[in-house]
């Protein structure tokens, strides 16, 4: 099959896209993730698929998990895995429309990863428009806590995974728009108290001892241990309620990354040496959060690559691969053994910013080579 010869007009598929992005789905916010899932399970009907609702998790929007027509439906195939969930809370659009400047467009969550996961849906639908009959059954779960580490349905992720052969990831693509992902580093999140003595800031500030200068003193601690094999960095801190109260609790919370199993084995355990309890109730508390395996790639993962780079090269791309840091669900799966390709999504940059942008002709190249792998993968 012809991959450049498929019917892909990237301004079409662009338009297609637009009602996807303004509709804001912060993690967060579950009616809002659910009215996201609810829009691409409407997509995925127009294009004949059956579709299944998915109850999500105790605070948690919807999944939801999808089989397109085949011969062969209900037995193992290709697992489209993406989430709908994003970082961007509602109102964010007031700030980052969606607004196309020659060939870049902006929006929450355009390119992580709204954007990869129509352009999936793409493909499958212009395959099924020329003829071409996928060797294997194409399904797809969606999901609605990816950005907060998949707390609530890993064990949906890992279920469904299993009765596939391979899991295809539309995260964005590697930088340079020539690149897809093998493996990613292993994540912890870290939960972070410092309990402090509440006392009057004005009238008898020395009998307190503050839980946010508690916190203070610790972040720049924990940012230090940093070195070649492990990260840490604090992202989220929250503490006091009154400005005239020394503050008695200060939360947060801190990320760990390695590109070893090991490393962060060993980092988890520097960050639990990190609590401390004093006779008087203060101290500092750590708690593990959220832990992301390590994947390493597997001759399965690797011969996915290979099928990837000879589509790609028939489109006159040097397709790269690596390991990169950033957690996804592709981490469970590829820690489970499971030929997994992730980064299969559009191109783009500044994800989790103001600033978060596809590149426009993106959108249909990775169609192509989406639906070029689609094409070949037999086992």
């Amino acid at each position: 099959m012809d991959v450049n010869a498929l019917p892909l007009s990237a301004d079409a598929m662009l338009e297609g896209l637009r009602p996807w992005v303004e509709c804001e789905s912060p993690t967060y916010d579950p009616g809002a993730v659910t009215r996201m899932v609810e829009l691409a399970c409407d997509r995925l009907r127009e294009l004949g698929a059956t579709v299944e609702a998915i109850p999500g998790p105790p605070g948690l929007g919807d999944c939801a998990r999808a089989a397109f027509p085949h011969p062969r439906q209900g037995e193992p195939g290709v697992l489209i895995m993406a989430h709908l969930d994003t970082v961007h809370p509602v109102g964010t659009l007031e700030r980052l429309p969606f607004r196309r400047d020659g060939e870049r467009c902006t929006g929450p969550g355009i390119c992580d990863m709204k954007g990869g996961t129509y352009a999936a849906f793409e493909a499958v639908r212009v395959l099924a428009e020329v003829g071409n009959e996928t060797p294997l059954p194409v399904y797809v779960l969606l999901t609605s806590d990816e950005e907060i580490g998949s707390p609530g349905n890993r064990a949906l992720i890992e279920d469904e995974a299993r009765r596939h052969k391979v899991v295809l990831v539309p995260e964005p693509g590697l930088l340079g728009g020539t690149g897809v992902t093998t493996g990613r580093y292993a994540i912890a999140r870290f939960h972070l108290t410092a309990r402090g003595r509440p006392s009057h800031a004005g009238v008898r500030l020395a009998a307190g001892r503050s839980a946010i200068r508690q916190m203070a003193l610790k972040i720049p601690e924990i940012e230090a241990m940093t070195d070649d094999d492990c990260t840490f960095s604090v992202g989220v801190v929250q503490g006091g309620r009154w400005v005239n109260c020394v503050s008695m609790t200060c939360t947060g919370e801190a990320l760990s990354m390695a590109k070893r199993q090991p490393d962060l084995d060993r980092g988890i355990e520097r960050m639990l040496a990190l609590a401390e309890r004093h006779e008087d109730g203060t101290g500092f508390d750590v708690e593990v959060g959220v832990v992301r395996p390590v994947w390493e790639p597997t001759e399965g993962t690797m011969a996915l690559y290979e099928a990837a780079r000879g589509v790609a090269a028939t489109m006159g791309i040097e397709l790269t691969h690596r390991s990169v840091g950033g957690g996804s669900d592709g981490n469970f799966t590829g820690a489970l053994g499971l030929p997994t390709l992730d980064g299969l999504g559009v191109d783009g940059d500044l994800v989790h910013t103001l600033e978060e942008y596809i590149e426009v002709e993106s959108l249909a190249r990775r169609a192509r080579l989406m639906a070029g792998l689609l094409a070949e993968v037999r086992a």
